[in-house]
């Protein structure tokens, strides 16, 4: 049994812990700032709102604090969106939290002081002092997670070994885990396809999807190569496995669709997805400076058109 502590009690926080404690981890769940989230998981039912289940009695909640970070844990899972990146960063380097760390997180961090991407696991490491971070990506939509359908994804860490024990630790017949070394590229791949999945979304047939998802994986490709990944990661769990699941089923193509039916993102937004965080459109946002100025724009049509059509709040226009 490990003692794992879980930072996010949003979709897939949350959904995350139950083959965790399928697997008799002693696991606990903390939100720093969901009212919604504290309100579900602090209930005596443990309704989640979002996932629209009832999680596992073992599973316990703690409020956010910076003692409970102080205390001891076998592993720290964070599992909040990406603009609280930024917030759990300054809180590990100032409790100094040296224990392992599994990110769940999709994204990448823009420093406009060195103009320069970093990857969530490289900014832990650079600005926390953390030595051991893996990654957790794929193709996994947390409600299919909850409801225990089959889910495999990847767990990268440059130390092999160590990515399989956390397998080993949360792997349940419904939750398979593959490995990968290549960290840099699982995560790009992960980050980038919320953009490429609106894309897809704003093909308005099956014919015109399909031309787009192809043309995605090409320039997925290239920038995964470009931060130094494998080109090869691009056609695995968080490449191509998860671009198809989020353009089939998930809000950034659900976004991509009303950009595709002539809607400005502000404006679809606000009609038909108030209350959804939609991950390309905060990708979009965080990586504009470099990627609009440091990239071939020859390579990446489709993710420049898109990037320029949400920070302009203009029109989609692409070419299928």
């Amino acid at each position: 049994m490990k003692k794992i502590l879980v930072i996010g009690g949003g979709a897939m926080g949350s959904a995350f812990t139950i083959p965790c404690i399928e697997k008799k981890n002693d696991v606990t769940i903390t939100e720093p700032y969901s009212k919604r989230f504290i309100r579900d998981l602090s209930s005596k039912k443990k309704i989640h709102s979002a996932l629209k289940i009832r999680l596992p009695k073992k599973l316990k909640f703690r409020r956010f604090s910076d003692d409970l970070l102080r205390e001891k844990f076998d592993l720290l899972v964070i599992a909040l969106s990406l603009p609280g990146i930024d917030f759990i960063r300054k809180k590990l380097k100032h409790n100094k939290i040296k224990i392992p760390v599994l990110v769940l997180t999709k994204g990448l961090k823009y420093l406009s002081k060195k103009k320069k991407i970093l990857t969530i696991s490289e900014n832990l490491k650079k600005n926390c002092g953390i030595k051991n971070v893996s990654v957790l990506k794929g193709p996994c939509l947390a409600k299919e997670l909850a409801r225990k359908n089959q889910t495999r994804v990847v767990i990268a860490n440059k130390n092999i070994n160590f990515a399989k024990k956390i397998g080993k630790q949360i792997s349940t017949k419904y939750y398979l885990t593959e490995f990968s070394r290549d960290v840099i590229g699982v995560e790009v791949c992960s980050a980038i396809k919320n953009i490429y999945s609106m894309i897809i979304g704003a093909g308005q047939s099956l014919n015109a999807s399909s031309n787009l998802f192809q043309k995605s994986i090409i320039e997925m490709k290239y920038v995964t190569k470009y931060f130094r990944g494998k080109e090869e990661t691009t056609l695995g769990l968080a490449g191509a496995g998860d671009l198809y699941v989020s353009a089939a089923g998930g809000r950034n193509s659900k976004m991509g669709s009303y950009l595709g039916k002539g809607y400005s993102f502000k404006t679809a937004k606000k009609k038909f997805m108030p209350n959804d965080t939609v991950e390309g459109e905060q990708l979009a946002r965080e990586i504009a400076p470099f990627v609009l100025k440091k990239l071939d724009k020859n390579k990446i049509p489709l993710m420049r058109s898109l990037i320029t059509t949400i920070i302009k709040n203009k029109k989609l226009k692409i070419k299928v």
